[in-house]
């Protein structure tokens, strides 16, 4: 028989009309329910709708009261292992509300150890899910499935700060992943920083159209806008050698106004290639959740929207000589969505409503 893995059961699913929920599931929405409750601190008693009415209102869960539920069920040797200070700075990370990498632990312990109880893991996993597009819990468990053995295994999480109580953030480290939910921060930064995501589908280096690749059709999308382009407009945008794919530093106004400015300023497309990307950053946008799309939005016009950012498409890395760029990038005065697609799929998010805000990588 195999070994119960908490991580790869199914979540909890309100039941159909005359359906009865096995004893398991009862006593999951049960813990559920209490650590919420634990968390929030808030009694009937001081509400003044009726005990009635609020009792038929199932409580809204989102990331960040799971976050708090989770807080709220550590012990205290957990808490030393996993929760920091909001301005934590790490001996060998640095400040860890800021750093992103392509494959790290933001401490030693694994998620999927019996350091945690089954039920804190459930709400871990809880907590990722929340924080995608439900359409795309699928093809992330994928991802996880083929980089590190299913979601918790090789991966680690901190709390800094503390949830409900000043500035605080859940921290998802591991393999082709860093994700983040922000819980109040005073910056005005999208997704609570920034965050990481990739995919290896099998054999590292991966074949042109990359089979099997769950996040190959952001490419996709973006070659599009290339196919659209003219002459002289896709001599702008390819550019020989990619950067650094970490280097997702802010450059501010230096974006547009150095000595030599890489990529086609987006104001250079015609309004039907910018409809276009606009398209584009939708599908960009697609696997998290709404509340992330609408911050990177509001954070992006800010710094003069798509219209203030530059496209730029690499032939460093072309996967067999194709003209399909695997390596592209999107950016803005404080926007950057780096695509690295050669020899697999790494992509690095940066984002804020202010160039100033330092960066981790």
């Amino acid at each position: 028989m195999q070994p119960h893995d908490p991580f790869h059961a199914s979540p909890v699913r309100p039941a159909a009309p005359g359906q009865i929920l096995s004893s398991a599931a009862v006593n999951r929405r049960g813990f559920l329910a209490g650590s919420l409750a634990a968390a929030c601190g808030s009694s009937l008693a001081s509400l003044s709708r009726p005990a009635s009415v609020l009792a038929s209102e199932p409580a809204a869960v989102t990331a960040e009261s799971l976050v708090a539920a989770l807080h709220a069920t550590l012990t205290p040797a957990q808490r030393e292992k996993v929760c920091q200070p909001w301005d934590y700075v790490h001996p060998k990370f640095g400040l860890l509300r800021t750093r992103v990498a392509n494959n790290w632990n933001c401490n030693d312990t694994d998620l999927s150890s019996e350091f945690f109880t089954a039920d804190q893991k459930q709400l871990a996993r809880d907590i990722f899910e929340q924080l995608i597009a439900p359409e795309w819990h699928a093809r992330f468990h994928q991802q996880l499935e083929d980089d590190t053995g299913g979601f918790g295994h090789q991966q680690s999480f901190a709390i800094l700060g503390e949830p409900g109580n000043g500035p605080s953030q859940f921290l998802l480290t591991g393999r082709h992943m860093t994700l983040r939910c922000d819980g109040n921060s005073a910056d005005h930064v999208a997704f609570g920083g920034p965050i990481f995501y990739g995919h290896d589908a099998g054999g590292f280096n991966e074949e042109p159209d990359h089979p099997g690749n769950v996040f190959w059709s952001q490419a996709v999308a973006a070659n599009a806008v290339y196919e659209m382009l003219d002459g002289m407009q896709r001599k702008a945008a390819l550019v020989e050698k990619a950067p650094r794919e970490n280097a997702v530093g802010f450059r501010g106004a230096a974006l547009h106004t150095g000595s030599n400015p890489q990529g086609i300023a987006v104001t250079d497309l015609t309004a039907d290639q910018q409809g276009e990307l606009s398209r584009v950053l939708g599908v960009l946008l697609e696997p998290f959740r709404g509340s992330d799309r609408q911050e990177v939005r509001e954070c992006l016009a800010k710094q003069g929207g798509l219209e203030g950012c530059r496209l730029l498409f690499y032939k460093e890395g072309d996967i067999g000589g194709d003209g399909v760029w695997d390596n592209w990038r999107l950016e803005g005065p404080a926007f950057v969505w780096h695509f690295r697609g050669a020899p697999h799929v790494h992509v690095w998010v940066n984002i804020a409503d202010d160039p100033s805000i330092a960066t981790n990588a």
